[in-house]
Order: C-alpha cells, then sequence, then structure tokens
C-alpha cells in the first residue's frame, strides 16, 4: 500500500512503533509527524487507532483514516472497547511476562482469511507482540473531535468486530468505506485502502 501511495506522489512514513505503552507509541507518531514539512494524514491500523486518535491533536495532522481500527472516546481504552463487542475470533494469547499475541495456528483465520497461507504464516511469525498495558490506556484526547475522519470497516474481521467498528465510525461521525476483507485488509485489498487515503489527503486539503 505504501508503493501504491509513494507511486501517486504522496510522501509515505511507516512508524515503527515499539508498542511498549500507547504513550511511548504516541511520542513515537509525533516524531515522525514532525519531520515532515506541511501536514499530513494519518493511517492507523487496529491498536494504530488508538495511538493516532491521541496523536492527531498535533496542529500538523490533516486528517485520520482508521482502517479496521480502534476509534476511541477520551477515557477509552482498547480493552474497554473490546469488551463492549468481543471479536468472533479468540486467537489473541498473552505471555507470561505480560505480552500479546496473535496463536499462530489460528493466525491465517482470524487475522488474515484473504491472504496467501504463506504470507499469514511469514506475518505469524514476525508479529510484534504489543505490551499487555497498550490495551488497558485509555486516550486522553480524541483527535476525531475536531479534524475529520474516514473508516474503513472490513466485514469479514474476526479481529475487530465489524459491528465494533461501525459503532466507533459513526459516533466520530467519520466517512465510511465497507471493504468485504479480513483484519489485514490493507494488505490484501491494498488498492481499495491506498483509494480511502488519497480520498482523504484530498478532501482535508480543501478544508
Amino acid at each position: 500500500m505504501a508503493n501504491i501511495l509513494t507511486h501517486d506522489g504522496y510522501s509515505v512514513a511507516v512508524v515503527q512503533e515499539p508498542e511498549t505503552s500507547l504513550a511511548e507509541d504516541v511520542k513515537v507518531t509525533t516524531r515522525a509527524i514532525n519531520a515532515f514539512d506541511g501536514k499530513s494524514i494519518l493511517v492507523g491500523h487496529s491498536y494504530g487507532g488508538m495511538v493516532i486518535t491521541e496523536a492527531g491533536v498535533n496542529p500538523k495532522v490533516a486528517g485520520l483514516v482508521y482502517v479496521s481500527a480502534f476509534q476511541p472516546e477520551v477515557g477509552e481504552s482498547l480493552l474497554n472497547l473490546v469488551k463492549k463487542t468481543p471479536p468472533v475470533g479468540d486467537s489473541i494469547k498473552a505471555t507470561a511476562d505480560g505480552y500479546l499475541y496473535v496463536d499462530q495456528a489460528q493466525f491465517h483465520a482470524d487475522f488474515a482469511a484473504d491472504v496467501s497461507a504463506a504470507e499469514a504464516s511469514f506475518m505469524a511469525r514476525s508479529q510484534v507482540m504489543p505490551a499487555v498495558q497498550t490495551a488497558s490506556a485509555a486516550v486522553t484526547q480524541a483527535a476525531w473531535k475536531t479534524k475529520p475522519s474516514w473508516a474503513v470497516i472490513t466485514t469479514a474481521d474476526r479481529t475487530v468486530n465489524p459491528e465494533l467498528q461501525r459503532f466507533m465510525a459513526a459516533r466520530a461521525g467519520s466517512k465510511v468505506v465497507e471493504i468485504n476483507g479480513s483484519h489485514a485488509a490493507f494488505i490484501a485489498h491494498p488498492a481499495d485502502v491506498a483509494k480511502v487515503i488519497e480520498r482523504a489527503a484530498e478532501q482535508a486539503d480543501q478544508q
């Protein structure tokens, strides 16, 4: 997807969040925002939606795109939202020392059903394990209250319940595009997701 956006003339940064805490991930994202001249569109996938909701208050952010993502209100954590509307799948596990991961045996079915088995296997083996505390940390600011937002809802998602995605997007007043895809739709349907991001960049620039 980054290649599509770059080909179409956009400057792209793929932020490598440490996922040790929400505060640290926001700090790393803010550093990337400030490295660009001009304004940016923040794109968050899954837990990344928590990060862009907080980091997006930066005045250099023009808009937000949520892809199969959590879109919290102030005071909400990822854990609050999951308990509100649990996912279909049950593949998230915790290590003894407090980190989360997707069970490799269930990864293809629950996380990336529309990705090839070989690619899903590699994704499962190379996944970053977020600290449990990232799931329990509440956001203190919600950028979607003051910035335009878009939401890509993945209707076959077994990791973030599609009904939860719809609820959060409606609450935020996000412009919604639904894709019949898994939680990994940004990999399985990159052109569709890139189209939403480019539309966001064009429309945010006009506001």
